[in-house]
């Protein structure tokens, strides 16, 4: 199966162009904007992590080593499109409009932090696993219904694949030939759980077999292969030929949130060695290079300017108003039930120290 689903390559980890025909699709501006963004993933990224470390962010969903997987995917979707992303999917959402400070805020425990801008068919972060696989299968197929030829794409981990969603969402969505991208990013892991203990397939790719679509493995880390493949995914699912199911085969370097402790369940120094040989970003640059493109100073710009625009975030997120703790328990039904009014009272009686 390993075979049957190679990975599909644009660009090898020393930053080699495996195929010469796309040479003339990868414009310098493309380059350089795929360079840019994952540069200012990767700085909001480490940002974000450091803030919770200060007690500034609540817990957090750390994405290093995922940025070509996400940008690359999300800039392939037109504006008019659907995005439903995991608790991980940062990069993808602010790729596709999301404000970074609505990012900062949902990470801050704000409900502010679920709302896109006005237009933005940005679905809220899913927390529990694969529960948005039928939502996005169920948008798509409302889009099938109204005429229009709107896509949507889902993200999900390697670990939602054990989940019951993922199959029902898979087989819904194959029947009625919905117009929705099954992006998987399979980062190894699922918390602590290597993808070895969660299945017996070789790939994630050939799960696409079982419901007569589409499987597609591409290399995570290369942001043309995500780039790419999504996009001729959008383009049959626009043509009435129904979903497709990519997996995209990365590394998350760090934790699986900042309440996690990796070096719990895996050698860590694996993540170093996987820097090295494949790092989205160093391997872009290795490929600006060998093309001579690469300007040290326009670098240097690139991450000072991503600098500034996370602090500008930063500074935005924090001047909000302290957020009302009525919120906690005023929007969960229509009516307060009398359990949700008896938690309200004694978190109230605990806050004034009754």
């Amino acid at each position: 199966m390993e075979e049957q689903f190679a990975k599909v390559v644009y660009v090898d980890g020393d930053g080699n162009l495996v195929d010469n025909e796309m040479k003339s699709q990868l414009t310098e501006d493309l380059v350089k904007h795929f360079y840019r963004q994952m540069v200012l993933m990767r700085t909001f990224d480490r940002k974000a992590i450091n803030m919770q470390r200060q007690g500034r962010l609540g817990t957090y969903a750390p994405f290093e080593g995922q940025e070509a997987a996400q940008v690359g995917s999300a800039y392939a979707l037109r504006q008019d499109d659907w995005i439903f992303p995991t608790y991980r999917d940062h990069a993808a959402t602010m790729t596709f409009g999301m404000p970074m400070d609505t990012v900062l805020l949902y990470w801050n425990g704000r409900s502010e932090g679920c709302i896109p801008p006005e237009g933005k068919r940005i679905f809220p972060p899913a927390v529990p696993l694969a529960t948005q696989l039928p939502h996005a299968a169920g948008a798509a197929m409302a889009e099938q219904y109204k005429g229009t030829d709107h896509a949507a794409i889902v993200y999900f981990g390697d670990g939602s694949t054990s989940e019951g969603d993922f199959h029902e969402g898979m087989n819904f969505a194959s029947i009625f030939k919905a117009p929705v991208i099954f992006f998987n990013q399979n980062n190894q892991y699922a918390i602590s759980v290597p993808i070895e203990r969660q299945m017996n397939s070789r790939t994630i790719a050939q799960k696409a077999v079982a419901y007569g679509i589409p499987g597609v493995r591409i290399d995570g880390n290369d942001v043309f292969a995500a780039y790419f493949e999504t996009k001729k995914a959008l383009e049959r699912a626009r043509a009435g030929e129904g979903p497709t199911l990519i997996e995209a085969v990365t590394w998350r370097y760090g934790a699986h949130t900042t309440a996690d402790d990796p070096t719990k369940y895996r050698d860590q120094s694996l993540s170093e060695k996987k820097r090295e040989s494949g790092d989205p970003i160093l391997r872009l640059e290795r490929f600006m290079k060998m093309e001579g493109i690469w300007d040290e100073k326009w670098n240097e710009w690139t991450w000072e300017e991503a600098a500034e625009t996370v602090e500008e975030a930063v500074r935005t997120m924090e001047a909000y108003p302290e957020a009302d703790a009525n919120d906690l328990f005023d929007h969960v039904f229509e009516e307060k039930t009398w359990t949700i009014q008896d938690q309200k009272d004694q978190y109230f009686d605990y806050l004034r120290g009754v």
